[in-house]
């Protein structure tokens, strides 16, 4: 909670106004007791009726204070509070931005969107309850107990006896909480991932017809919730009550204690005194409560906020150097010399000992069968992960000692799974480039071989695409992904499988537009197809994350045995 509350002492005028509210509302509990027992004591006894008019007047007066006070108090803290959560909340989507796949495979997608939602609700709702309890409390609770003692010594050492029972009453329920609280958000964390999984892949269940199993799988999850929610819950029911038998027994004894004075007479105390005394003593004991209530609620905050901690302090594996090369002479060379990767916790390098030459106006291919590296190889080059031995060049410089904003801007990349966010074609089109024209953005779809379709769309570029690009086929998709990178005008274009939902006319059209488009730039591509690659400067055959061919499509036909393979799998010698 360190950081939750340093982030609090910013808002340092809100909490100045925030003291000044509070001593008021803590000025108007306390006085009216006093004037309650003056009014007892004396007015009343000597039925003077302007005294008892006046001292009402001031208590009315009081009153009108905490009033004013109290809704004051709740609108700051609720403002102060509400602002750090979007403070924070901002904090850890920015941190998150620039996480890599490293971190995000660590934390997973759906512990990252509980940890800024949910995660943020649970320390802003304690901070609101904090800023409203925490600064009146304590001082209700000293001027309480100088007033109950100045009134009546042993009346008030009732005190000595229920403060510490409720104290190590709140603490027990505590240590209860704390545990559960933990396990919370944990499982709350699994919800969200059955939810999330459920929801992106909702065609795919409905496809093999498991929704029961959905169902089953997700109740699961729900029901180990609920169980832990229960206890918790249990925890805190159990207080209130428990704090309220001993705030009634306080009380009870605060009566039959006092009237025993009155009625023996063995010590003179005004009836005045007694009452006033009674309600210091619930003021004190109604602070100790409100303060348990913030005992309860201070550890589901604090494991939440050593959650957002956790992501806040997390440094990414892949950062910018202190002097890292923003600008090259050169544009659009890609070079691997001797690259091994090997994925965290795996045991066996993904790809090993990888080493090749791309330069402007080149096809560089890669191709193989699944799982043999193809992604891995490319998600290098814009240091998506980094590698462990070798180099990875771009323009003749490291990609860990160029800063990764210039790395990215000089390349184009379409990824396997094409994505398209919510929004128009024309904002999806134009996302990687700052201010496109349209007239850019329709260059980019005729390269893409989108504009028809485009077209036939109600609004054309302006039509909207919606979440996960869920209105348009797979193959326009990939096409309007492949008009993304287009539009940025890269350096170094990537496609990692970009064709595959194309039908074989378009990917022919398209590929033709594209090398035209492309002739500065380097083109790196990986395929299954051996249509798509075969015109292809260069191809790279990996099987076992290692290069085993590398060459021209006619060279590989006759010394590479796993390149045969691939070829004949889909043509026909005739073909061939």
């Amino acid at each position: 909670m360190k950081t939750m509350f340093r982030e609090l002492f910013r808002f340092k005028r809100a909490i100045l106004l925030l003291l000044l509210t509070v001593t008021g509302s803590v000025a108007a509990n306390l006085a009216l007791p006093m004037y309650l027992s003056d009014v007892i004591n004396t007015a009343i006894p000597n039925s003077d009726m302007g005294e008892i008019v006046a001292i009402s007047g001031r208590m009315l007066l009081f009153v009108l204070l905490g009033i004013a006070s109290g809704v004051a108090t709740g609108l700051i803290a609720s403002v102060a509070s509400v602002r750090l959560g979007k403070n924070v909340r901002s904090k850890v989507f920015s941190k998150i931005q620039y996480f890599s796949q490293t971190e995000f495979d660590r934390f997973s997608t759906s512990s990252l969107i509980t940890r800024t939602n949910n995660d943020v609700v649970q320390v802003q709702t304690f901070i609101n309850m904090f800023l409203r309890v925490c600064l009146m409390a304590p001082i209700m609770c000293i001027g309480g107990i100088i007033l109950a003692l100045a009134k009546s010594r042993t009346m008030s050492m009732i005190l000595l006896i229920s403060m510490p029972v409720m104290i190590v009453f709140v603490l027990l329920i505590a240590r209860v909480a704390t545990p559960l609280s933990t396990k919370m958000q944990a499982k709350l964390d699994e919800i969200n991932l059955v939810t999330r999984e459920k929801l992106t892949g909702i065609r795919v269940a409905r496809a093999f017809g498991t929704e029961i199993f959905e169902e089953e799988r997700f109740d699961r999850v729900n029901q180990e919730f609920m169980h832990n929610a229960v206890k918790m819950n249990l925890a805190m029911g159990i207080m209130m009550p428990g704090l309220s038998l001993i705030l009634y027994a306080t009380m009870v004894a605060l009566i039959a204690f006092g009237g025993y004075q009155i009625i023996s007479m063995s010590v003179s105390v005004p009836i005045g005194d007694v009452i006033a005394v009674i309600q210091y003593v619930m003021q004190i004991m109604m602070s100790v409560m409100m303060l348990s209530m913030i005992f309860v609620m201070y550890p589901r905050a604090a494991v939440s906020s050593e959650r957002i901690n956790e992501v806040l302090e997390t440094e990414s594996v892949i950062s910018n150097k202190k002097e890292a090369v923003t600008a090259t002479e050169k544009k659009g060379y890609v070079s691997f010399r001797n690259v091994t990767f090997t994925f965290p916790d795996a045991e066996t390098p993904a790809i090993e000992d990888i080493s090749f030459d791309s330069a402007p106006g080149e096809v560089t291919a890669i191709i193989g069968s699944t799982g043999c590296g193809k992604s891995t190889l490319i998600n290098l080059i814009p240091r998506f992960y980094d590698v462990q031995q070798g180099e990875v060049l771009v323009d003749g410089v490291n990609v860990k000692d160029m800063s990764i904003e210039a790395l990215r801007s000089k390349i184009g990349l379409v990824p396997q799974k094409a994505f398209l966010f919510k929004g128009t074609i024309a904002e999806n089109v134009g996302y990687g480039r700052v201010n496109p024209t349209e007239t850019d953005i329709e260059y980019a779809i005729r390269i893409a071989q989108s504009y028809d379709f485009v077209m036939a769309k109600e609004g054309g570029f302006e039509a909207s695409i919606s979440q996960g690009g869920t209105n348009v086929s797979g193959g326009q998709k990939q096409r309007l992904a492949i008009a993304r990178a287009i539009a940025r005008k890269p350096e170094i274009y990537i496609f990692d499988d970009s064709f595959s939902a194309l039908d074989f006319k378009t990917d022919a059209a398209l590929r033709k537009a594209l090398l035209k488009e492309a002739e500065q730039a380097t083109v790196i591509l990986v395929a299954q197809r051996i249509s798509t690659i075969k015109n292809a400067d260069r191809i790279l055959v990996l099987e076992d994350g290692r290069c085993v061919g590398r060459g021209r499509h006619e060279e590989l036909l006759e010394n590479c045995e796993v390149y045969q393979e691939i070829v004949y799998s889909q043509l026909s010698k005739e073909e061939v």
